[in-house]
């Protein structure tokens, strides 16, 4: 044994004398194992990214930013977003990775620190007051960056922002709608399109201070689509990189899967799909695969509604399709189930299968689980005045899920409970501008899908946020959709309502001063 190993074995003595750590022993079976009991506690920090929201000048969005009261935070903490740029301090302009500009607010401000070097962090554009009320800024047209944001303490647990935008005329018009998502290194986006009539963009955020490598994948009806630029994307640090799905293939598809992967780094990524004649909205990532989905929250009004599904591994898979309506789980005439080739998407039209009632989507395996990933595109309207939004599959509501900018007017709140009967706590925040909280409670009858009437804050000014929470019972998923009659145009969007993931187990551990003896 060298001086090196003892000196080694005698520093760790000496830290465990030290800290008592906890240690690993075998179970003793004569007593009760509490090590393996884990505590829920808050999270303490959570990220977010949010992307540039249009290029349209007659673009109107607005950012909420809310984080639900959590029992167990401390008295501290802070939410910001900031724009996803770098000041330079020399007077450059904002870098992104794109000739120093990031394509919508210009220059930066070039203050610069006392030595003149270095970068500066962008201002924050919006800065959280308390938790338990929603904060809300608008900002107009082209100029609005895509944004980063950090919350640690009170105010990460289950924070949430939502930017909603609206657009008055063009491609992609009506109201378009995402909440900002936490960067990862997977994602699936079954329901995109290369068609003539779509101008589909995959927006990659990359919020951290060193670049990410990313790659696109295409998957049509045949399988894999042959790309030009999709391999070895880089996105600078604090940037927005919006790639154009129909620049990197020339085949022209009305339904595509879109596989996002990180090779390093992460991002925050989301795909904005914008039709010609059908308006446009957010598609956000489905579920990871599984082999049981379900896609919640399809408007009763809806007057067209497409299946778009994916099955990424080598083998087919094979789907049952019902829809849970009010009163229970019915098979869509003539589409009882779903083929799936393994590597290829698949879609099918349902028509305007909900009929006055709203519905969720509930796929299982006709027999082997294979894992999938869905989404449903659905169309409100007639004629000119048609409109679109996309809904993907969802975890399940969980402990907790929120969803914010919900209004006086025009926000309803579809809950399913596809496997088991289950009731939840409804809660509606103060409003942003002023009002009281509300709660109702409300049980979900097994196989059936509810339109709730969720609780309004009193005396509410402003926008609000829903917040629900399981209390018994099976799982349950949700989905919020607001509604803006714009010039004719049945303009809406739709978001779910995933757990928020505001807590994490943490195990218990005691301390075992056995590992001091020889």
């Amino acid at each position: 044994m060298n001086r090196t190993t003892l000196s080694l074995i005698a520093g760790a003595t000496a830290l465990a004398a030290v800290t008592g750590f906890a240690a690993v022993t075998s179970p003793d079976t004569s007593a009760p194992d509490t090590t393996a009991t884990a505590a829920e506690l808050p999270v303490e920090r959570t990220s977010l990214t949010c992307p540039t929201p249009s290029v349209s000048d007659l673009a109107e969005t607005t950012y909420t930013s809310f984080t639900p009261v959590t029992k167990g935070t401390g008295s501290d903490g802070k939410a910001e977003l900031r724009p996803a740029v770098t000041e330079s301090t020399d007077g450059e302009d904002a870098k992104d990775g794109k000739d120093g500009k990031d394509g919508k607010t210009g220059k930066a401000s070039g203050k610069g620190d006392k030595d003149g070097k270095g970068e500066k962090e962008a201002k924050a554009f919006l800065t959280a007051k308390e938790p338990g009320k929603p904060l809300a800024e608008d900002v107009s047209g082209s100029d609005s960056p895509a944004l980063v944001g950090t919350a640690d303490g009170k105010f990460a647990p289950g924070w949430t922002v939502q930017q909603t935008t609206e657009v008055a005329a063009g491609t992609g018009r009506g109201l378009l709608g995402a909440a900002c998502t936490a960067p990862d290194t997977d994602f699936w986006f079954p329901g995109a399109s290369t068609a003539a009539d779509r101008t589909d963009y995959v927006h990659l955020v990359n919020p951290d201070d060193s670049a990410a490598v990313v790659d696109i994948e295409l998957y049509g009806r045949d399988g894999a689509l042959e790309t030009t630029t999709g391999e070895g994307i880089t996105v600078a640090p604090h940037s927005d990189d919006p790639v154009l799905l129909s620049t990197l293939t020339t085949e022209k598809l009305d339904n595509v899967t879109v596989h996002v992967s990180v090779r390093s780094g992460r991002v925050g990524a989301s795909v904005q799909a914008l039709d010609d004649k059908l308006g446009g909205d957010w598609l956000g990532a489905s579920v990871d695969p599984a082999g049981s989905l379900v896609i919640p929250g399809i408007p009763k009004d809806a007057t067209a509604v497409r299946l778009i599904a994916f099955a990424p591994g080598d083998a087919d898979a094979d789907l049952k399709v019902r829809l849970a309506s009010p009163t229970g789980q019915i098979t869509p005439a003539g589409n009882e189930t779903l083929h799936l080739k393994a590597g290829m998407t698949g879609a099918v039209d349902l028509g305007d299968v909900m009929r006055g009632e709203p519905g969720s989507l509930v796929l299982t395996p006709t027999g082997r689980s294979v894992p999938v990933v869905a989404a449903v595109r659905v169309v409100r309207g007639k004629g000119a005045g048609q409109e679109t939004a996309f809904i993907p599959a969802t975890r399940p509501v969980g402990t907790r899920a929120t969803v914010v900018d919900n209004r006086a007017k025009g926000t309803t709140l579809s809950l399913t409970a596809p496997f088991g009967a289950a009731e939840v706590k409804v809660t509606a925040s103060a409003g942003s501008e002023g009002g009281t909280p509300a709660t109702k409670s409300f049980t979900i009858k097994a196989g059936t899908t509810q339109q709730v009437e969720a609780p309004v804050p009193s005396g509410l000014k402003g926008t609000y946020a829903l917040t629900v929470e399981s209390v018994s019972g099976g799982e349950v998923h949700g989905a919020r959709t607001v509604t803006d009659a714009q010039d004719g145009v049945s303009a809406f969007t739709v978001q779910t309502l995933p757990d928020d993931r505001g807590t994490v187990a943490v195990p218990k551990a005691d301390q075992d001063l056995s590992v001091l003896q020889q």
